[in-house]
């Protein structure tokens, strides 16, 4: 093959990244009988400017164009991208490249982007959140404890009514959101158009009744210029947050959605489904936290994280890195896991944690996470031996009880919904 392939040309083990290079983390393992320095040449040669063979002729910015794959240690690579390969606030081309054939190559058995780290003049191409932390709290007139939030459970099957009515005994019970799961959008038992309607009339009401500002996380995932109609529809109503399937959606949608909903005022909620498709194997596809720190370059307000002792795959150390790129402002490198990153003036966004989660577990979801997220407790709520209202209720005298630093046990007993919750599920951890 000499003379043929040109794969280590984009090795440079000496290079030293620019100020403005993109820099790339991957873990790689070769195929048979493919060395580590021709892999990871191949890495920075499919996401730039190569191809299988030499060349009869190149212009002489070709040279110049070339990603240097550098600091190979084991099965780890960085690779630095001039930024002149990527168009400027284009997602879609930034996963075209880092992300894109090299996943398909047969020289690599394994592949997976661990992170990326964007350069200043990069980021400045793209709005962030429109919101973010500080905007979403003065939005909801929350200072201090961690918002909160539940699915009516089932996540689907319920009438408009039903679910309009379940989420009015969810924010009677002190919640502050109401949110609807993923795969809830328009179904014939629950038309999009009648459950903004009930959801509005209830919401306004449970405001009157409790003094607090309340809202909900309403699914618009849709073909891109139906959700931008149902955009619309929720900010008639006066909500002041859309919901968004961010990855099934993908970048290119939820951009347009930051550009409709930032002109409205809205914050965009990002659930990850579909995420584990992508970053569940240790070993190949991309890290939950590399997919949270694109959402908050495209511009989503919120975005899921994980629990780490809830129902979903995910790991203390793996909720913490997703949370650490959504509201970090410099954020610190952590070996093989995390590149540097200086956010600028892009916001910070919330990271929300779901997913099997009750009453028992919110100090350990608060230990993990602080106070600066969202959490949603559902079937920890509706399932509650008194019903919904009580379960929200038993999980705001466990937020009261941690943020005192009171235990739980010793809270129930002046507590009753708490202490009913703690009887039926204590400190489970769902499987």
């Amino acid at each position: 093959m000499a003379g043929t392939e040109w794969y280590t040309d984009f090795v440079d083990p000496g290079y030293g990244p620019s100020a403005s290079d993109l820099v790339a983390l991957f873990y790689f393992e070769p195929a048979a009988g493919i060395s580590g320095e021709e892999a990871a040449g191949r890495i920075a040669s499919e996401s730039s400017t190569g191809t299988w063979t030499t060349l009869f002729k190149l212009p002489p910015r070709m040279k110049k164009l070339m990603a240097k794959a550098y600091e190979i240690r084991g099965n780890y690579v960085k690779v630095a991208y001039p930024l002149d390969l990527w168009e400027e606030g284009n997602a879609p081309q930034l996963l075209s490249g880092i992300a894109g054939n090299i996943f398909g190559m047969k020289a690599l058995r394994n592949l997976r982007l661990l992170d990326v780290s964007f350069p200043r003049k990069y980021l400045s191409s793209f709005p962030g959140p429109r919101h973010g932390m500080a905007g979403i709290r003065s939005i909801m007139k929350v200072p201090r404890r961690p918002l909160f939030g539940a699915v009516p459970k089932p996540k689907v099957g319920f009438t408009a009514a039903e679910h309009a009515q379940m989420g009015f005994e969810t924010w009677m019970g002190g919640f502050d959101l109401v949110k609807d799961d993923e795969n809830l959008t328009s179904q014939n038992f629950n038309r999009f158009e009648e459950r903004v309607k009930l959801m509005t009339k209830l919401r306004d009401k449970a405001e009157r009744e409790t003094g607090e500002k309340k809202d909900a996380l309403i699914n618009i995932t849709s073909e891109t210029c139906e959700m931008m109609k149902r955009a619309k529809l929720l900010h008639d109503n006066g909500w002041r947050f859309a919901m968004i399937d961010v990855v099934v959606a993908g970048t290119a949608a939820t951009q347009t959605l930051r550009e409709v909903l930032g002109d409205y005022g809205m914050a965009i909620h990002a659930h990850r489904a579909m995420h584990a498709a992508f970053d569940r194997n240790p070993k190949h596809g991309m890290t939950m936290h590399f997919l949270a720190k694109l959402m908050r370059l495209v511009g989503v307000d919120e975005m899921h994280a994980g629990t780490a002792v809830g129902k979903l795959v995910g790991g203390v150390s793996e909720v913490q890195l997703n949370a650490a790129v959504l509201r970090g402002r410099q954020v610190k490198p952590v070996a093989n896991q995390l590149l540097a990153q200086d956010w600028g003036s892009i916001k910070p966004a919330f990271p929300v944690s779901s997913g099997g989660l009750h009453p028992g577990l919110i100090p350990q979801v608060m230990h993990i996470l602080g106070t600066e997220c969202v959490i949603l407790v559902s079937g920890g709520i509706h399932g509650h031996p008194k019903g919904t209202r009580a379960g929200a209720i038993a999980t705001m005298q466990a937020v009261e009880a941690a943020m005192d630093g009171i235990s739980l046990g010793d809270y129930a007993r002046t507590h009753p919904q708490l202490a009913q919750a703690l009887e039926k599920w204590g400190a489970m951890r769902p499987r």
